[in-house]
């Protein structure tokens, strides 16, 4: 277990072999691989619990993969979660598939599952380990240093001011980092033509069973089918969102009701703009994911477009790949220099630029034409689009890309608890 060290002045200081910032499901599950294979780590998460709303529940073949792999896939299946073996888009002519799972191997569906139970699952399995401890309400303020190194983070808890000191600290704090902003690491930044309006809307059981989105002139709505309701998403041009919460909920009203499949009076339940979450979207990345001591991954390396909902699962990778390189050496008390940070860095570079370059094509010829059209009905699937999509191989390539990724990692470090050195020979060879 950490240690807590108390000086002259009170200030309370924690030793810990690693501390990862961030208890979403990139820290989570680095912090549940490192520590089965005896790591010391402490997470901290600056909420007091994971219950929060409109966070990103998609749950990709990969990560079921990842999940299989660490024994815990029968578990997450038996949480409430939702199967979709088709994704569809609902043009002026009706409803057309166009990403399709059914048929891929060895996941041929996606999950959809509330991300608060996706984390007390992790969490629950890492508590396990008593090298392993989690702090709730606890927020990283800061880095410390001693000279160009990171030697920690600084913290504030329900107590107070908090330091605590660490080997390695592993930022997986989000899109909106402190670390990242602390780091002084150079972000590249590739714009976004749009944000995203979340809410919910009552389902009845009459209702289309699928998961949808529909291109409306103007605007956007993806429509996630969670059994008991509907998770709904307009896209609105960038920077606009403000000048809509301005205005009475009426106008949000009429922006959505043309492009729902059911008569507008459901749209009334959305009765206040505090049932509506703003999701600022943002793609972009570090240059350079890392500085001495310090390891950048998941959304505060690589913030990703909303399209095809990859930004956990690219997360979950970044952390499989982290505990793959650095679990060996901190097992063994080597030193962790900036040569072993680089490659993480390099093992998960091309699938982050290849899916934040698509995401981009898509951003730059599907939806800012389309937000920037003159508000009006949706148009019927164009024609050559339907002729390519009748095909079911051709509906499989998205449903791969996006579910399956690029360049899939498998759990080593951690895959089970074991002993460093059977660890170190599994990975012999193994790290490029």
């Amino acid at each position: 277990m950490p240690r807590v060290e108390t000086t002259a002045s009170q200030s309370r200081v924690i030793s810990t072999r690693c501390c990862i910032v961030g208890g979403g499901p990139a820290g989570m599950l680095v912090g549940l691989l490192l520590a089965r294979g005896g790591v010391t780590v402490t997470v901290l998460e600056k909420h007091a619990d994971f219950l929060r709303d409109f966070r990103g529940d998609t749950v990709h073949p990969s990560t079921l993969e990842i999940l299989q792999q660490i024994g815990l896939l029968d578990s997450f299946l038996a949480l409430p979660h939702r199967r979709e073996e088709q994704l569809l888009i609902r043009f002026g002519d009706g409803f057309h598939p166009v990403a399709e799972f059914c048929g891929l191997k060895p996941f041929g569906y996606m999950a959809f599952a509330p991300q608060w139970d996706f984390l007390d699952l992790l969490s629950d399995a890492a508590r396990a380990h008593p090298n392993f401890t989690l702090r709730m309400s606890t927020e990283a303020t800061g880095l410390l240093h001693d000279g160009a190194r990171v030697v920690g983070v600084r913290a504030v808890d329900v107590q107070g001011e908090l330091e605590v000191r660490s080997d390695i600290v592993i930022a997986c704090d989000g899109r909106d980092s402190i670390l990242r902003a602390a780091s002084g690491l150079r972000v590249l930044d590739f714009g976004a033509p749009m944000d995203a309006l979340w809410f919910r809307l009552p389902r009845s059981p009459t209702d289309i069973d699928n998961t949808f989105a529909v291109p409306g002139r103007g605007r956007l709505l993806a429509m996630i089918n969670r059994t008991a309701y509907w998770q709904a998403a307009l896209i609105v041009r960038k920077g606009s969102s403000t000048e809509l919460r301005a205005q009475a909920m009426s106008e949000f009203h009429a922006l959505v009701a043309p492009l729902l499949p059911f008569t507008d009076e459901r749209i009334k339940h959305v009765a206040g703009w505090d049932q509506v979450k703003l999701l600022e979207v943002r793609v972009d990345r570090l240059q350079r994911w890392h500085r001495p001591g310090l390891l950048l991954i998941g959304d505060a390396a690589h913030a990703m477009s909303p399209a095809g909902g990859v930004g956990i699962n690219l997360a979950i990778q970044d952390a499989v790949a982290a505990a793959n390189v650095l679990g060996p050496a901190l097992c063994n008390n080597v030193s962790i220099d900036e040569m072993l940070l680089a490659r993480v860095q390099r093992r998960r570079w091309l699938p982050t630029v290849i899916t934040q370059s698509v995401q981009r094509v898509l951003q730059r010829n599907l939806i800012a034409p389309a937000l920037g059209a003159q508000p009006g009905p949706a148009a019927p699937m164009p024609r050559a689009a339907r002729w390519v999509l009748q095909f079911p191989w051709v509906r499989r390539i998205p449903a791969r890309f996006f579910g399956y990724g690029v360049r899939r990692e498998r759990v080593v470090f951690g895959a089970v608890a074991r002993t460093s050195e059977a660890v170190s020979n599994a990975l012999a060879g193994f790290i490029d």
